[in-house]
């Protein structure tokens, strides 16, 4: 399994999930070295940051998360977002790689931009937010963060 995300927040639900993962190979991916120790014990692997607004460092963390894709070959992404989530969860639906993304606890209103970003590309779409889910996806499943 890879569970990735983004810094901050994204990083910290992302722990949250951690006892889902109990006993699964987890392979954690974020973008500050500094965050390994507090998943002492478990692979780590950084990768760079981006946003919308620098297109250069989108293309180089997009490219480095394509190929640890391709390095790891999980059986399944998980990611709370943002950036670097969505990429996963695009290059594993073309390499035949189930994904789950869990868009985040903050965003109450609306969906983020990476979560509706992924329609049609994670294998599931969960919300934490009942009013924010929909037929087609985002499911809500309960608030799991």
């Amino acid at each position: 399994m890879l569970a990735i995300s983004s810094g901050g927040g994204h990083w910290v639900q992302l722990l949250r999930l951690r006892p889902a993962f109990e006993g699964c190979d987890v392979t954690f991916a974020t973008v500050q070295q500094g965050y390994q120790s507090q998943v002492a014990g478990a692979a780590f692997r950084t990768v760079p940051d981006s946003n919308r607004w620098a297109k250069l460092s989108a293309l180089r963390s997009a490219f480095r998360i394509f190929l640890l894709l391709l390095e790891l070959r999980p059986d399944v992404v998980v990611t709370t977002g943002a950036a670097p989530g969505c990429f996963a969860v695009y290059f594993a639906k073309w390499l035949g790689i189930r994904s789950i993304w869990i868009d985040s606890i903050a965003n109450a209103e609306e969906l983020s931009l990476s979560g509706q970003m992924v329609k049609g590309k994670a294998d599931l779409w969960l919300t934490q937010w009942p009013h924010l889910a929909q037929d087609d996806g985002p499911h809500y499943r309960g608030s799991v963060l």
